[in-house]
Formats: C-alpha cells, structure tokens, sequence
C-alpha cells in the first residue's frame, strides 16, 4: 500500500510511504473439539483458507441464507455424465467460487478426475496464501450414493 504525499504534508523529501502488516488467518476448528480448559481448538494461517476452501466446495447454491449464489454448487454436477465436459464444468465453478468468496487464496492449479465405476470425482486444488506465499494442496472426493 503507497501514499503520495502533498504539498499540505509538509513534507516533500519522501515521496511513498510503504506499509505492511502480515495478515493472520484464523477460524474455528469445525470439528468442535474441546480442549481439556473447555475452549475450542483454533484453525490459523493455511489451515484456515484451507478449511474455509473446503466449506465453499460443499455448499450449494442457496445454502447460505441472504446470499444464493455462495458456493460451488458441485452436488448439482455430479450426476451429469462422467465426460471431459462435466470435469471442465466441475473445474470451473470451483475456479469461480474461489475467486470470488475467498480473497485469501489465489489459484494455481485445479485438476478434475472423475471415476464412473466407483461413482466419485477427485478434485485437486494448489493455491497460494496471499498473506504468506505458502503453497497449499487440498483435495477432495466428492461422491455420488445411490
């Protein structure tokens, strides 16, 4: 983050300012394990975006109230046939759901690979924490039942 300074600053000498202040990610353990003091267990940095990734790949469309479109929506996709198609379309909505609801991460590769005989899509993410530069790889089965 810059600022310029003005004439009203009073001071020309120095033209930029350059701040910065490493961001903690934090959450809660979703798993609501409590310690022996009766607190809940945190979740910080990587295992928080990464916690957070996987909530937005299993929420659907209209799950979370006042905002239908958060999510992924991936339980939709997953009984249209096993093709190159839905893996692109899988690989997309997981694209544009990280993109657009967690700022945290940024995005370097999703592989899609789906099993017809064992009715599942593997899906992959590599992302990089903005805040910290670590790479982080999750992945995920989804799974249709019958």
């Amino acid at each position: 983050m810059a600022k310029t300074f003005s004439v009203e600053d009073g001071n020309l000498s120095s033209s930029i300012i350059r701040s910065s202040k490493a961001r903690i990610s934090k959450d809660i353990d979703l798993t609501f394990t409590a310690k022996p003091s009766g607190e809940i267990f945190k979740k910080q940095d990587a295992a928080a975006v990464k916690q957070a990734i996987k909530n937005l790949m299993l929420t659907n469309f209209g799950e979370k109230p006042f905002n239908p479109l958060f999510g992924a929506n991936l339980r939709a996709l997953l009984f249209e046939l096993a093709d190159p198609d839905t893996e692109y379309d899988i690989e997309r909505a997981v694209i544009n759901a990280i993109e657009a609801y967690e700022p945290r991460a940024s995005i370097l590769n999703v592989t899609v690979k789906s099993n017809p005989d064992g009715n599942e899509v593997k899906v992959n993410i590599v992302f990089r924490i903005i805040s910290t530069s670590e790479e982080v790889t999750f992945t995920t089965t989804l799974a249709r039942l019958r």
